[in-house]
């Protein structure tokens, strides 16, 4: 097959490393890639909102399959255009993506069918949002609506913090016309899990869990970011505690999309908190989960591609998902000023050192190559790191060991990165 995915960050990386391993692949590109994936596949110079120019390329360039890997043009319908130009595509149409493009809009869905959630309220005016929040306990989180590359999210500790989220979210539209509207929720304590599944609208398969690190700092301090550092599986993430989701958040929420009218084909990242009254979701994401994907990927021993053609065919049922029992970390090595300013044009020395080592990988977020081909930084999260071990504690080692094979200018990276595990 020849097969498209559409993307260029560290995630897109992390899928197209496994689909290049596919028997079904005999072509891959990416729309638009990085130095990275550039390896693995042939860039194009295409923007992934460019939907009408992704249309013709994939026509003519006989695509067979295309992988959207990213929230925006999911929830602006780019698989739908696809279909529609009668060539299969991964990832859920524009009427189910709203799954993740409208936290209001799931937070609804969880109430109305039965799924575990924090108690919560809408709000498009910030004048009620305001009135709310006189009587609202806290601490307690704001959350902008719509997508806002993971960082529209606030934990307010008090009244103050609070009303200045409002204004952040609803009045000064820090991210956008995401913060239209705004979901304020009930604060959840407990451990947090990522799992990731996939679904062909009727069938669900979970992969394996994982952890996400969303502040910048160690200690979980700083600004909320893109991802700091991931590892998988996640110890807090029993069978037990696998038995209930699938029962109670899961399947419930692939069955009440299709009855909604919005069947999901695709990725359903659910983001859970582990509270002393049960499995609850935080959050839903309609993509792989970017660093998630960095570390559930390479433990899957499945064929990508098989799997993601069972998920658009409707067939997933014949299909057992298998996970390698090594674990994985991936660190991220940022630049220093991320998430809010930083420099970009840093050449990137070291790659080398990932070459012909199988359970290393140096996934490519935000690189980009200069004229003289040399590899350079083009993001805030430039690289991330992932190791397999025999366990997390192995990984972890590993892992860091990695991150000084590569160096560039303005290199930044957590040292605490799965230290929860030293808990367990």
């Amino acid at each position: 097959m020849r097969v498209l995915i559409v993307g260029g960050g560290g995630r897109e990386h992390a899928i197209a490393a496994s689909v290049a391993k596919s028997k079904k692949c005999d072509k891959l590109f990416c729309a638009p890639g990085n130095a990275g994936i550039a390896a693995l596949a042939e860039c194009v110079p295409i923007g992934v909102m460019e939907f009408d120019r992704l249309k013709e390329f994939a026509v003519n360039e006989k695509i067979d399959f295309v992988i959207v890997a990213p929230d925006d043009p999911l929830a602006a319908g780019l698989v739908d255009v696809f279909e529609e130009a009668g060539i299969k595509a991964f990832g859920p149409r524009k009427n189910a993506a709203i799954l993740e493009g409208s936290k209001a809009f799931s937070k609804d869905l969880m109430k109305k069918y039965g799924i575990p959630t924090a108690e919560y309220e809408n709000f498009d005016d910030p004048h009620k949002a305001l009135e709310y929040l006189k009587s609202a306990s806290y601490p307690i989180v704001l959350k902008a609506d719509g997508l806002a590359l993971g960082k529209g999210v606030l934990i307010c500790r008090n009244a103050k913090e609070a009303e200045d989220g409002v204004k952040e979210i609803m009045e000064d539209k820090k991210f956008g016309s995401a913060g239209n509207r705004m979901v304020i929720e009930q604060f959840m304590t407990g451990r947090e899990v990522s799992v990731l599944t996939f679904t062909d609208g009727k069938t669900i398969r979970v992969m394996a869990s994982a952890q996400d690190h969303k502040r910048a700092k160690d200690n979980d301090e700083g600004l909320n970011t893109g991802g700091m550092g991931t590892f998988s599986p996640s110890p807090f993430y029993t069978d037990e505690v696998h038995e209930f989701c699938l029962k109670n958040i899961y399947q419930p929420t692939v069955d009440a999309m299709a009855k909604e009218g919005r069947t999901f084909k695709g990725v359903i990242f659910f983001g859970l908190m582990l509270t002393p009254q049960g499995p609850k979701v935080l959050e839903y994401n309609a993509r792989f989960g970017d660093p998630e994907a960095q570390v559930v990927l390479p433990r899957m021993e499945n064929d990508l591609l098989e799997v993601m053609e069972a998920c658009v065919d409707g067939t997933l049922d014949g299909i057992e998902l298998k996970f390698m029992k090594d674990a994985a970390v991936c660190v991220v090595l940022a630049s220093d000023g991320y998430p809010l300013s930083y420099e970009k044009g840093k050449e990137i020395k070291g790659l080398e050192a990932f070459e012909g080592k199988d359970r290393y990988f140096c996934f490519h977020a935000g690189t980009r190559f200069s004229e003289d081909k040399k590899v350079l930084t083009n993001g805030g999260r430039v690289l991330g790191i992932t190791a397999l071990g025999t366990d997390l504690k192995d990984a972890r080692k590993k892992a860091y060991e990695a991150t000084e094979w590569v160096s560039f200018d303005n290199k930044y990276l957590r040292t605490d990165i799965g230290k929860a595990i030293d808990d367990v």
